[in-house]
């Protein structure tokens, strides 16, 4: 049997190390949603930021079937409802693409699929869905990471082919906690120090530090960026993909209003989860989609329709 090549080896050394990106970023240039300077902005700078690709009406929906998750989550007591550290105020629902209901449609919804089939050359599936809720005052931060350094290491995602989609759900402001990017860190791969701890998922979801690149490497990747840090604001309804080697965290919300997306991770169809690369247990399916997985059939309901439908 062929030995697997690590193309992206990381947690294996007591120093962090910085690689240049193997993988392409844009995976197709043909025709779609995006346009050329969007996707040449995408591809520069690890993102971009669609304004209002969700109506007024839209968001007024999923407002209400937001208020809904927390109502049903709140007094749950399950692996997939994440809890602040110090408070039982929710700090994640997870799966939330297999609800059999307005966040399974929504997550296939063709305004969003058809961007991410784009971006990655081929159809997709979800590899992960969340809801993070950030409550006023009461909201934590989330530390610098790339989202890819944890799937490649602890699920066993071979390749940087995935792009999360963050669709607002509340109005981002620059001051409740909005995802901060730090432009063009996609080109470059941060490989961690230390190890992986057993069952590291269930500390990382409150607060991550094994996975987390140390303060040198992020000052470095800045710098490249010539000293900028972007801030993904915006008002509820627009949609930010970043890709999945991005380097992003957020900081506390210390303001009166609460900051709420909901995140679908799109993987390509060829790029599906292998063992962990840290030889470690694979993390649960509400982390990691391994079961059953088929390309996402877009669809194009009316989100007030589905709604409704689904009370």
């Amino acid at each position: 049997m062929q030995e697997k090549v690590d193309l992206y080896p990381s947690r294996v050394k007591e120093t962090a190390t910085i690689m240049e990106r193997k993988d392409p970023i844009v995976y197709s240039r043909e025709k779609g949603p995006l346009d050329r300077e969007e996707l040449a902005f995408y591809e520069a700078n690890g993102y971009v930021m669609l304004e209002r690709l969700f109506q007024e009406d839209e968001v007024q929906v999923m407002a209400n079937q937001l208020d809904e998750v927390m109502k049903q989550n709140q007094e749950r007591d399950s692996d997939e409802v994440i809890k602040e550290p110090d408070s039982n105020e929710i700090r994640s629902v997870f799966e939330v693409h297999k609800d059999n209901g307005f966040f399974e449609m929504l997550s296939k919804h063709e305004r969003i699929v058809a961007i991410a089939e784009q971006l990655l050359g081929s159809q997709v599936y979800i590899n992960q869905s969340r809801i993070n809720f950030k409550p006023g005052f009461k909201g934590k931060e989330f530390f610098w990471h790339s989202d890819f350094e944890t799937w490649h290491v602890e699920d066993g995602m071979p390749k940087m082919r995935a792009v999360s989609c963050s669709i607002i759900l509340t109005d981002n402001y620059e001051f409740n906690g909005p995802l901060m990017l730090i432009p063009g860190s996609h080109k470059w791969y941060v490989s961690c120090a230390g190890t992986t701890p057993d069952n590291h998922y269930k500390s990382s979801l409150k607060q991550q530090v094994a996975g987390t690149p140390d303060h040198t490497s992020l000052q470095w990747l800045t710098e490249q960026a010539g000293g900028r840090i972007d801030r993904a604001t915006g008002p509820a309804g627009s949609v930010l993909f970043f890709e999945c080697n991005t380097m992003h965290g957020s900081n506390a919300n210390l303001s009166p209003y609460p900051r709420s997306n909901v995140f679908f991770v799109f993987n390509s169809i060829e790029n599906q989860l292998q063992a962990p690369y840290s030889g470690k247990q694979p993390r649960p399916e509400f982390l990691a989609n391994r079961d059953s997985i088929t390309p996402i059939q877009p669809v194009k309901d009316s989100i007030a329709q589905h709604a409704h439908a689904t009370k």
